[in-house]
């Protein structure tokens, strides 16, 4: 993998053209704010992973009615944030949705900046033509960039590949180029609507940071019964990604994801053939994705006012 570095415990990659280094293994925002993780355990399993090795946060403004980066705020006190490349997501498609989301992150996390401020959920075709709207959310990163409230911008999504190069296309005709884009890449992705066939290459090609996420779909993938919790992780890192995002939720779960960085070795064709032998069948109907094939994943849809007003302009054209 190029631009590969460790120490004992962790490898290190590079975040597309940015020249940033993370940990190889990010730990997602989700997991540490769920009702089942109480608040000293997440802020325990945030510093344990940092003092371990693990750089890269993950986080959502969305996340548990916003306790997810709470919880990484406090985590993140004493000198850890000094430690970490965060990143954070924000849901508005109008800039002045965006805006509020930000800042809302910024207080909660308790930091001056974000090093990464990704486009959360995009799922829709509209939603590149609002994002990229001069009235739009990348209206509002991009000033909030200037200020120094973050250094990078990235977009995320789940549902399609053909969604994630939309954004891209958007992005390039008006003269935008991300920094990050994250998405699935997992041994059942392979096989379903594929963003590591579809979207990957133009990543590699366009140098753009590839962070991969739903290595093991919140343990879905494992009730299919085909895969372990360890070549799950394998397959994802053996990918050209920057770094791979997982769930953590116990200490079991953190000691597991050392485990698998620990044991990796860069997979041959044959050996990658092999393992996506086993999950072919399974993965077949996206059964074991139920982001990319059912609402249950989409947060924005449940909650629509989050993406804030269409463009004022629109609105006039439509009462016109």
């Amino acid at each position: 993998m190029s631009g590969t570095t460790s120490n004992s415990e962790m490898q290190y990659r590079v975040i597309g053209s940015t020249g940033e280094k993370v940990s190889a293994i990010g730990l997602g925002g989700w997991h540490i704010g769920l009702k089942h993780v109480d608040e000293q355990l997440g802020i325990r399993i945030v510093r344990t992973a940092i003092d371990r090795g693990i750089t890269f946060m993950d986080n959502s403004w969305d996340y548990n009615g916003g306790a997810s980066e709470i919880r990484m705020g406090k985590a993140l006190r004493d000198g850890y944030r000094d430690k970490v490349f965060l990143m954070t997501k924000i849901d508005g498609r109008s800039k002045k949705a965006a805006t509020r989301q930000l800042d809302e992150s910024l207080q909660r996390l308790q930091v001056d900046y974000i090093d990464l401020v990704q486009h959360h959920e995009i799922l829709r075709h509209e939603d590149p033509h609002r994002v990229f709207h001069e009235e739009g959310a990348n209206a509002a990163l991009i000033e909030a960039r200037e200020a120094g409230k973050l250094r990078y911008i990235g977009f995320t999504g789940h549902k399609d590949p053909y969604v994630h190069l939309h954004m891209l296309e958007v992005a390039a005709i008006n003269g935008f180029k991300f920094d990050a884009v994250q998405m699935p890449l997992n041994v059942m992705d392979a096989h379903y609507r594929s963003f590591a066939k579809l979207v990957l290459p133009e990543l590699v090609k366009e140098n753009i940071g590839v962070l991969g996420m739903k290595s093991l779909a919140n343990g879905i993938l494992l009730r299919s019964n085909t895969v372990t919790p360890i070549e799950c992780l394998h397959y994802a890192l053996n990918l050209p990604t920057s770094v791979v995002i997982t769930g953590i939720d116990s200490m079991e779960i953190l000691e597991q994801a050392f485990e698998a960085v620990q044991t990796f070795q860069p997979m041959n064709d044959e050996q990658v053939r092999s393992l996506l032998a086993k999950t072919a069948e399974a993965a077949s109907r996206g059964e074991f994705e139920p982001f990319k094939t059912s609402s249950i994943f989409d947060s924005t849809a449940q909650n629509p006012d989050w993406l804030g007003e269409e463009p004022q302009r629109l609105q006039q054209l439509m009462s016109a």
